[in-house]
């Protein structure tokens, strides 16, 4: 027979569940049990492969430990994990034993939570071991509390040796008629791979990056020309010429594959999406400070004083923007 234990608390070295899992090990242990113990903490970049470590159990024991509200999200996740891409069929025959501690209130509420979730999932749910603990020493020292965590440990073994079955819940009704996985027939095989990739930190990021170059595509396809004459409408209808007066702009603005050029030349504009070289100022905005300055709510000036605006370059040219674009 083996046991896997999940432990999804921080590995603290006053953890009261990591005292009641060594006690639950040492019986399972006597027993001829093999005990395989899962510190989720240290398996948070590939969470969502753990699931497929079921394959050679015969029952499992969720444990965590309740600091100010809830199992915590390391359980959580590995819950997540086990819904989204364990295999429901080998869960089935799956017995699990929640071990929920706590140093604040909510053990009780935890070890339910535990309990739904593997009814839920499909799994066999055994009598699970809940407490609270205000001292771990005085708690390690009471000889009851070590009986009855270590007749826990014998009632799981022989729950799982004797295949004892348990009475229908309400629980697999409500996943059967309302709670649904997205229809993806997957084999247990393809689950497993698939988790391996979510788990991949370098293959989620090049899909993001993918995804979000794709979605570029599409907005400058569907969007082109909107993009392509934003703002600059509004520069060449506000421009107000200053005699003798010549320079070159460059605003990066937020979100812009292109930074939008401009060059005054006396009475001459030139405006238009572009990187150019030899500037005589770069300013850097969001498109939200840019729109309030097309749109008068706020100048060049008080942009840049009060830092909604960077620029550097020749700050008397840019003192002149207020005076050639004139958007009051």
């Amino acid at each position: 027979m083996k046991i896997n234990i999940y432990y999804g608390g921080r590995g603290l070295l006053d953890d009261p569940t990591l005292y009641v899992l060594d006690k639950m090990e040492d019986v399972l242990s006597e027993l001829r049990v093999t005990v395989e113990r899962f510190n989720i903490f240290e398996h948070k970049n590939d969470i969502y492969t753990l699931p497929h470590t079921f394959k050679d159990a015969d029952g499992i024991i969720l444990a965590t430990t309740v600091e100010w509200l809830g199992i915590g999200g390391y359980m959580q996740q590995f819950l997540d994990a086990c819904w989204l891409y364990g295999d429901k069929e080998l869960i089935s025959a799956l017995y699990m034993q929640p071990i929920v501690m706590s140093t604040t209130y909510g053990e009780r509420e935890g070890a339910v939570t535990l309990e739904n979730a593997w009814v839920i999932l499909g799994g066999q749910p055994c009598s699970g071991l809940c407490g609270y603990v205000e001292d771990l020493v005085t708690f390690e020292l009471n000889q009851e509390y070590t009986l009855i965590i270590e007749k826990k440990a014998e009632d799981l073994y022989r729950s799982i040796s004797q295949k004892i079955k348990v009475l229908p819940s309400s629980n697999q009704a409500i996943k059967q008629t309302v709670l649904r996985t997205q229809s993806m027939d997957l084999t247990p095989q393809e689950s497993e791979q698939l988790s391996k990739y979510v788990s991949d930190d370098s293959y989620v990021k090049k899909q993001k990056e993918d995804i979000e170059e794709l979605a570029s595509m599409f907005k400058d396809m569907l969007g082109k020309s909107d993009e392509e004459e934003q703002y600059i409408r509004e520069f060449k209808s506000h421009f107000s010429p200053a005699a003798g007066f010549s320079a070159s702009y460059l605003f990066m603005i937020e979100g812009k594959k292109q930074p939008l050029f401009l060059n005054v030349k006396e009475d001459e504009l030139e405006c238009y999406y572009a990187n150019k070289e030899n500037i005589g100022v770069y300013a850097k905005l969001s498109p939200d400070v840019m729109d309030s300055i097309v749109k008068g709510r706020v100048t060049f000036q008080r942009a840049f004083m009060t830092g909604a605006m960077t620029a550097k370059g020749n700050f008397k040219t840019l003192r002149m923007l207020d005076t050639v674009f004139n958007f009051g």
